[in-house]
């Protein structure tokens, strides 16, 4: 057990995985403290690092990519005071840090957590419902669908095309983009199949977004939509089989020479529906034999 208390938030870890809890001082981003508490498992972590300073240091957990839907919805767009994975550490505090971090990698080289990109979310995403506020709208999310409604503020454009509401099926993405110099930010909501205009200003699936500090709801419900839509590196959905009791006597289209890895995967399919229930003893030894034989043609 390696214990981390500063006054900006406290680290636990466990051996299992890295327990957040963001401090309540005044000076604790908003956004951190809204978000709360967070628990990264260790199959999350990529790394982690104590960077020392004159006046203190700062704690840096880095995630895998694709492990956390709130660095996925905002990509690498976070300033460090605003993400949970970055802790200020006082300089009496220093020696502390660099065991916390000792412990964690000794862990994950145990372990042999991986570094590479995750293909599902490890993390669940903040909390619903959860509602963010814009320059000329707001947009609510209870976990199922977003609601967009409008300020008396907003354009004409989308003043005409009126509140807007998405279930989560029906989107493709999820976009947040924060201010910049005077340029403002956004929070859109990408439909499948809709071509959206360049500008937030005059997009109805966007809410346009001025200052961060005070605000921080338009990121945490981009974290919440991202969490349940399909993880962008997810492997595509194998294709169902239809009646098996049939296909397992009919072996089906001949397969090329050299898709060897094709002819496995239908042989693991095989054992899940027999393993299911869904084929028989004998329906599945028939499918079995019919798919060895195509294979050991292969080879």
């Amino acid at each position: 057990m390696a214990e981390l208390m500063t006054r900006d938030g406290t680290w636990t870890f466990d051996g299992e995985a890295v327990r957040i809890v963001p401090g309540n001082e005044r000076g604790v981003h908003r956004l951190r403290q809204e978000l709360g508490e967070q628990t990264v498992p260790l199959a999350a972590v990529a790394g982690i690092s104590y960077e020392p300073g004159r006046k203190g240091g700062r704690l840096r957990l880095r995630l895998r990519d694709g492990a956390d839907p709130l660095l996925q919805a905002t990509g690498g767009r976070l300033p460090d005071e605003a993400s949970p994975y970055h802790l200020s550490v006082e300089a009496d505090r220093a020696g502390v840090a660099e065991y916390f971090v000792d412990e964690v990698r000794r862990s994950l080289l145990l372990e042999e957590v991986l570094e590479g990109p995750c293909d599902r979310f490890l993390l669940p995403g903040p909390a619903v419902p959860v509602s963010g506020a814009g320059v000329d709208g707001t947009a609510t999310f209870d976990g199922e669908r977003v609601a967009v409604s409008w300020r008396w503020n907003t354009t004409e454009h989308k003043k005409h095309a009126g509140p807007q509401e998405f279930t989560v099926g029906e989107l493709a993405a999820v976009e947040w983009q924060p201010p910049v110099g005077l340029e403002s930010g956004f929070l859109r909501f990408r439909p499948h199949g809709v071509k959206l205009p360049a500008s937030a200003e005059h997009d109805p699936h966007a809410i346009e977004l001025w200052g961060f500090k005070k605000e921080s709801g338009s990121v945490l419900l981009a974290a919440a939509v991202t969490a349940r839509l399909p993880h962008p590196k997810a492997p595509a959905p194998r294709p169902a089989l239809t009646e098996p009791a049939a296909q397992a006597g009919e072996p089906g289209p001949a397969a090329p020479a050299d898709d060897h890895d094709t002819l496995l995967r239908r042989l693991r399919e095989l054992g899940e529906l027999r393993r299911d229930g869904i084929l028989s003893e004998d329906e599945f030894t028939t499918a079995k034999a019919a798919v060895l034989e195509r294979f050991h043609g292969a080879g």
